[in-house]
């Protein structure tokens, strides 16, 4: 029997949990590095769409991610007013499916799934170069030569330091502060508990995610330079200046533990060079403001895994292949994520009428969602298909 092909894996976010989990189903001994002690969930709640939940489908890890997972009836924008001037009907038939998730409950899900596919999970090791040839450094000096090498290591991916391969980078003018706080009533009216909301005023955004049963997660988006709304800890009458009528929630962000980010813009002039690819973050960030940046990371992941798994070819080709499949609707939804973000800069009077025109252009909708309704490619070749998933 030959022996299995052999994978290094550089962050243990959803890109690189998604790549070695898929790999180690498709038969190749795959080692994940993670420079942290241990594995972290960055974030509070995570929109996982249509795509996203056909990837956990596929490695037969979607039960257990959408366990306790909030799913939403629609999703709806508001204007300065509190008035409803955009609908997208959700999880209904025909619909795009989204589920809004804990991070790190979908984080300790793909951890487990990776362990029990055989991952080589090695918390504490920073690997520090990577080479096109298959070649691994990590800090503590070891060294070692596989297949393939992915690079899944964020957005300041020290790996993708090393190539001169960024096409454009830029920090967005906008980021946000995340926070969870518990559910309660009396947040909004009674009718508006299920829903996904995203508020507007001026240049500021509220985003109002239940994620579980008793978790909602929190959203405060603005300019970077708009410090009292960039302030840590939030800044709570600041913002119930801007929305009067989300003051019982914002009030509830006192003093709750927040993170503010501010948002990137990544494009590579290529996602491979011999043996060596880069993923997720690392390769196509994106802003959020299509909740995108996960499904994709994970759906490109498991394009990749398949690519690597479906051929005979040298890596260095299929990898090729993968990109030239997977690039397409990710630099799509990448462009769409830039362009929803100018928003912020349309004033309140234009803004209402824009975004009630939009539903009147239903191809316009079709193109937000493109990356939503995708089939990641080889999803029914992983052993959550075999299982019936």
């Amino acid at each position: 029997m030959a022996p299995s092909k052999t994978a290094e894996v550089i962050g243990a976010g959803l890109a690189g949990l998604t790549a070695a989990t898929a790999l180690a189903q498709r038969g190749w001994t795959v080692r994940l590095h993670e420079r942290e002690t241990e594995i972290r969930a960055i974030g509070a709640g995570i929109y996982v769409w249509g795509n996203g939940l056909a990837t956990l489908e596929a490695l037969g890890l979607y039960e257990r991610a959408a366990d306790g997972a909030h799913v939403g009836p629609v999703l709806e924008t508001r204007d300065h007013r509190d008035r409803v001037v955009e609908e997208v009907p959700i999880n209904g038939p025909g619909q795009a499916r989204v589920l809004t998730i804990m991070r790190d409950h979908l984080i300790n899900t793909l951890i487990d799934g990776a362990a029990k596919a055989g991952v080589d999970i090695r918390t504490g090791s920073e690997v520090v170069e990577a080479s096109p040839d298959g070649g691994l450094v990590t800090r503590s000096g070891a060294t070692s030569r596989a297949d393939v090498v992915l690079a899944a290591d964020g957005v300041n991916s020290r790996i993708r330091r090393q190539y001169d391969i960024v096409a454009h980078r830029a920090a967005a003018r906008q980021g946000a502060t995340r926070l969870t706080v518990p559910r309660r009533p009396g947040f909004v009216p009674d009718r508006d508990q299920s829903k996904y909301i995203e508020y507007f005023s001026g240049r500021r955004r509220v985003l109002y995610t239940p994620s579980s049963e008793t978790s909602l997660y929190v959203a405060l988006v603005a300019d970077e330079d708009d410090r009292p709304a960039s302030r840590i800890p939030v800044d709570t009458a600041a913002w119930i200046r801007c929305f009067p009528h989300l003051e019982a929630l914002l009030g509830a962000c006192a003093g709750v533990p927040g993170r503010w980010d501010t948002f990137q813009f990544l494009t590579l002039t290529r996602w491979s060079m011999g043996r060596l690819a880069f993923l997720g973050d690392a390769a196509h960030a994106q802003p959020p403001y299509l909740g995108q940046g996960g499904g994709c990371a994970m759906m490109s992941a498991l394009g990749l895994a398949d690519a690597l798994s479906g051929s005979d070819a040298p890596v260095d080709q299929r990898l090729r292949d993968w990109e030239y499949a997977e690039r397409p609707t990710i630099e799509h939804t990448q462009r769409w994520s830039h362009r929803l973000g100018r928003l912020n800069y349309v004033p309140d009077a234009a803004r209402t009428p824009l975004l009630r025109g939009s539903r009147f252009l239903p191809r316009l909708g079709a193109s937000r969602l493109r990356a939503a309704l995708t089939v990641p490619t080889g999803a029914g070749r992983f052993a959550g298909s075999a299982a019936g998933h």
